[in-house]
């Protein structure tokens, strides 16, 4: 049996337009344009799917989570430096996303902050000079 591979992430979204919208903002290409009531992007090596959040929770076969409501899960995006975090960051909050925590330094040596997209699906955007990433700006974990 092949390992678990993190193929797919799946975003619950209140107004899928709006979110589109958030996430092409920010650089990401919507793939399969049209695909009806679902949004697909590359983001690098994985697949970013919007889908309308109670149409999700049925799909899992739970209850739908308030929006904005912290489940357990935070997404993130690594950057090259310092700069490119403080620059992502401000570019999420300018395409409709909410400040959460300001970038700072880090225990571990790197640079972070937080930002939720409008549905309030949390983003760490950081910098860790321990993971580096490659040519393609995927993150390379160390050995």
């Amino acid at each position: 049996m092949p390992p678990l591979r993190l193929c797919l992430v799946t975003l619950g979204v209140a107004d899928l337009p709006r979110s589109v919208a958030f996430y092409e903002a920010l650089g990401l290409e919507r793939r399969m344009p049209q695909a009806q009531g679902v949004a697909f992007f590359d983001a690098g090596g994985a697949v970013l799917s919007l889908y309308p959040r109670h149409e999700l929770a049925a799909d899992a076969g739970v209850l739908p989570g308030r929006a904005g409501q912290f489940g357990g899960v935070a997404l993130a995006c690594n950057r090259a430096s310092r700069a490119e975090v403080d620059a992502t960051l401000i570019r999420a909050v300018a395409s409709g996303g909410r400040a959460l925590r300001p970038a700072q330094a880090t225990f571990w040596g790197g640079y972070s902050g937080y930002v939720a997209d409008p549905d309030g699906h949390p983003w760490e955007i950081a910098h860790n000079p321990g993971f580096g990433l490659d040519a393609e700006g995927r993150i390379v974990l160390p050995a």
